[in-house]
């Protein structure tokens, strides 16, 4: 944020939270799984809420479930309002990730999961801040975590979770993506999770089991910085030369800030 402090998600305990210097408080207490979150032209933050959706794996009960979500939440207030709860009459999962485009419009992932016996599927899509359209361009036995946009906004990232895949989508004119192309696989028995786009347009992208950041290259190329808690889960760039990287650190439920070899990418919108 503008002030330096840092807004983040508390999924196993479904609250916004804002962090600055060693000090902590709530934003707010949306409920379900509070996913992915990103700052929207209004300076409102929106949220992909899972509804809930793997719960089980932090030892909490998951058995009633639900669709997940797209929401809007007042900052100032807290309040929280549902934009999308499903694409052409077909309900969203377990939304996960998201990132604005210039225009104001957003690219968000859907992880999907598993209820009971059976397995819901995922994708990507695209929709308007202000709750008129979301359309989808890729879904089904994918799950698609981390998102982010290249620098030029021409190009869609997704990060697939248990192949540890990086996969992206070429933009045409009209802002449609076209087909998904493979860009490279994170080393080692590891997963991908969220990710952030540097200012040369590199894709830093969080790694579950060996704990770290993978970085791509555009061109498919792959280094790895370690990190000690094996569940680093997000990066996001900021300071005012962009080169303090703060990681979320899941399995210590802590947030840790350092400084990156690269400068990140700035976003469209802040707060």
């Amino acid at each position: 944020m503008a002030d330096g402090s840092v807004i983040l998600v508390e999924m196993a305990a479904a609250r916004i939270t804002r962090c600055w210097n060693g000090r902590k408080e709530t934003v707010a207490e949306p409920g379900g799984g509070p996913n992915g979150a990103a700052i929207g032209p209004d300076g409102a933050l929106y949220v992909c809420n899972n509804g809930g959706a793997n719960m089980a794996a932090f030892g909490f009960d998951d058995t009633t479930v639900g669709p997940g979500w797209i929401e809007r939440i007042d900052l100032g207030t807290g309040r929280s309002e549902r934009l999308y709860e499903a694409c052409d009459g077909r309900s969203l999962s377990a939304p996960n990730d998201i990132v604005f485009a210039a225009d104001g419009s957003f690219w968000f992932s859907d992880l999907g999961k598993t209820v009971d016996h059976h397995r819901e599927h995922g994708g990507l899509y695209l929709a308007r801040a202000d709750g008129s359209v979301i359309s989808c361009a890729h879904y089904g036995p994918v799950h698609y975590n981390g998102v982010g946009l290249s620098p030029d906004g021409r190009t869609v990232y997704a990060a697939e979770t248990p192949s540890a895949r990086l996969y992206a989508f070429d933009l045409d004119g009209d802002g449609n993506a076209g087909k998904r192309r493979m860009i490279g696989t994170a080393p080692g028995p590891v997963m991908l999770d969220s990710l952030a786009i540097t200012a040369v347009g590199n894709i830093a992208v969080a790694q579950l089991l060996r704990g770290g950041i993978a970085t791509f290259t555009p061109d498919g190329g792959v280094s790895v910085i370690r990190c000690p808690d094996p569940f680093t889960t997000n990066i996001a760039f900021g300071g005012v030369d962009m080169r303090a990287a703060y990681l979320t650190q899941s399995n210590g439920g802590r947030l840790i800030r350092a400084d990156w070899p690269e400068a990140g990418l700035r976003l469209a919108f802040n707060g």
